[in-house]
């Protein structure tokens, strides 16, 4: 398997980076199998420097905030009005309602909810579903929308995603046993942080330790907020190999 962090600053788009948005690779039937996971506000063009848009083989979207989804309009618009031909429908994973809530998203002129070019299927908690190399399973986690972490599996690889989430055992079931555990860390442990929003370091951490993950990868971290604090979180709770990723890096497994 190998991961891409396309985009990686929490909330919105920042100076450095897109939102979130994430490629995983693996090889399937003799060829690479491309799963874009979130499209968040800014990533459409810098995918582009990644991957040929024409060679994505399937979406996953944790939930339906902008710095998680907002650019799936651009590919509604390549998909659907590339000069060489329309794309095969793409298969899209995401919270109930994703196709109709996406459509305000781009335009009211648009009223068969995006369904010419997606294949919507709505998330079920605790399904597992097969997209190529890939065994899907969802866990719906504490954020204010639908939000979906979900675990990525080979048959000899796993990562799990956090997506947005607060605390929840949901995650800490998920995660077990994962070899790379790609985690928001939002806030940090000297803020008033609102409940059932986001995760501190420490929180990210306190999963890592608890799941046995083999390596802890901290994203979601807005503009406004220190990343050597929220580092100082992380060493407090977790004493496996960790990074705070930027745009741009990829993590082979």
């Amino acid at each position: 398997m190998k991961l891409t962090v396309i985009g990686c600053a929490g909330s919105f788009a920042g100076p450095d980076s897109p939102a979130s948005c994430y490629v995983v690779e693996a090889p399937f039937e003799g060829r690479t199998y491309r799963l874009l996971v979130d499209l968040g506000s800014g990533a459409f063009g810098p995918l582009q420097r990644h991957s040929t848009i024409r060679d994505l083989d399937a979406v996953a979207l944790s939930h339906l905030h902008a710095d998680h989804c907002f650019d799936m309009s651009g590919l509604y618009v390549v998909s659907r009005y590339h000069p060489d031909g329309a794309f095969d429908q793409i298969p899209v994973l995401a919270p109930e309602g994703a196709g109709d809530f996406l459509v305000g998203a781009y335009g009211a002129e648009e009223d068969r909810g995006m369904r010419e070019q997606f294949a919507f299927k709505a998330w079920q908690d605790g399904a597992t579903v097969q997209l190529g190399p890939f065994a899907i399973t969802a866990a719906l986690v504490n954020h204010p929308v639908p939000a979906f972490a979900m675990r990525i599996a080979t048959a000899t690889h796993s990562l799990v995603y956090s997506g947005d989430t607060g605390p929840t055992d949901a995650l800490a079931d998920l995660v077990e046993g994962a070899d790379l555990f790609l985690c928001e860390a939002s806030f940090v442990e000297s803020g008033e942080n609102p409940p059932n929003l986001h995760l501190t370091g420490a929180e990210a951490g306190s999963y890592a330790t608890r799941g046995g993950v083999g390596r802890l990868l901290v994203t979601h971290i807005p503009t406004w907020t220190d990343r050597a604090e929220v580092e100082s979180d992380v060493k407090s709770t977790w004493d496996g190999p960790y990074e705070l990723v930027t745009a741009g890096s990829t993590y082979q497994l």
